[in-house]
């Protein structure tokens, strides 16, 4: 693995930093207390831990490289804005939804121009804020930048790129399976089983405590070790190991950490204002599924990539444009998948297609996830570009999910 990665710090960090490749986190707990690794992403503890990662926990940088493009601003009134709840016969103001689903910050933008931000508590515009599966869609994003240079194929083998995987359930899967959510690998996303896959992998890399003694001490070993129940290329179902098997597929195809591929490709060249992190395991590896931490108006920047055909603000190339159209067009049996998933949804005819979440039957609205409530919402008809960070007590939450969805689009019929 290249590049560095920076231990837990030991030290208190200022509110400001550089806007390359540092950590620019709001400071220490004044009692100096850090959660230990069973209660991190628990109550009370969550909302601290999401905007300090890198102070107890090891991560590896991704560097803005200095090259930030400012963000203009037009305010406009969006507090007052009503929002239909998803399911029940009554609605909120905007700023009341905002107020009720643990919200950290959010922004909203039009054609790239800033029209409303809002911070609470802790949380300022320098805050590096746990992405959990956003951390996916910035992957895809650069595993994007390289299909469109000609440097990865999205249907070849797996194991042609990460031959450490031969013999695993990723044996017969492709590329395009992992963007897509569609292999047949054995994962549980049951976030609440102790048990499931997808708290083993948080052991493998550091995440939590070992209570299963025989799960790997790598995540590249982790994922070796999962079987296959089912074809590839079938059903939509959704699962955090494919996204870290694509972030080693990158690696094999480039020679080069993806987090160092994230800076070059993408957070430098789209003007990150703030350099992210990713976490990473004992021997560097990083936890691309949702590890990634990056500040609320660079999120911003990169969804607005996508009102632009991939590019900047200021007109460079960051995403292939045809990466973009296919990703908003789906594949022919994309919906087909997703209808078909292992697990509801909540999103009729919708699709999830290049890391991304399509919530309707169109394709004008899509959406990057995580859980506890992180989201970058892109409405191509609108113009407009919305993101948040939260810290829902709970990692799934379907009313608070839904009507932040609602909530934005509210906001885009209106500013449109």
């Amino acid at each position: 693995m290249s590049g560095d990665v920076t231990p837990p710090s030991t030290s208190t960090w200022n509110s400001t930093g550089p806007a390359t490749g540092g950590a620019p986190e709001g400071p220490r707990r004044l009692d100096g207390f850090v959660p230990p690794l069973e209660a991190w992403q628990q109550e009370p503890n969550l909302r601290w831990s999401m905007q300090h990662m890198a102070d107890f926990l090891p991560v590896h940088q991704i560097s803005s490289l200095g090259r930030t493009l400012a963000l203009p601003s037009v305010p406009a009134d969006l507090g007052h804005i009503d929002v239909p709840h998803p399911w029940e016969p009554r609605s909120a103001p905007f700023e009341d939804v905002m107020a009720s689903t643990y919200t950290d910050g959010w922004i909203v933008a039009r054609d790239g121009a800033v029209m409303g931000e809002q911070y609470l508590g802790t949380m300022s515009p320098g805050v590096l804020h746990l992405l959990m599966s956003v951390s996916k869609s910035l992957t895809t994003a650069v595993a994007g930048t390289l299909m469109g240079a000609g440097a990865l194929d999205a249907g070849a083998q797996v194991t042609a790129y990460v031959p450490a995987l031969i013999g695993s359930g990723y044996d017969g899967a492709r590329v395009r399976d992992l963007l897509d959510m569609r292999t047949g690998v054995r994962f549980s996303e049951a976030y609440l089983d102790e048990n499931a896959e997808v708290r083993l992998l948080e052991e493998a890399i550091g995440w939590a405590p070992r209570r299963h003694p025989d799960t790997p001490g790598t995540l590249r070993d982790f994922l070796a070790t999962l079987g296959a129940n089912g074809p590839h290329g079938g059903r939509f179902d959704y699962k955090s190991c494919e996204t870290d098997a694509l972030a080693f597929v990158i690696e094999g195809a480039t020679g080069v950490h993806a987090a160092d591929l994230m800076s070059e490709r993408l957070w430098a060249p789209m003007g990150a204002e703030f350099g992210a992190n990713v976490g990473v395991d004992a021997v560097g590896a990083g936890m691309f599924d949702g590890g990634v931490s990056a500040s609320l108006r660079d999120l911003l920047r990169f969804g607005t990539l996508f009102l632009r055909d991939g590019a900047a603000m200021d007109g460079r190339q960051v995403l292939p444009p045809a990466w973009i159209a296919e990703t908003v067009a789906g594949g022919p049996d994309s919906r087909a998948a997703f209808a078909n998933a292992a697990e509801p949804t909540l999103m009729p005819g919708g699709m999830y297609r290049n890391g991304f979440w399509f919530p309707y039957p169109g394709s004008d609205v899509f959406l990057a996830l995580g859980i506890h409530g992180q989201m970058v919402y892109v409405n191509r008809a609108a113009g407009v570009v919305a993101a948040k960070l939260s810290s829902w007590p709970t990692p799934q939450d379907a009313e608070r999910l839904l009507w932040t969805v609602k909530a934005f689009d509210a906001v885009a019929r209106t500013i449109a």
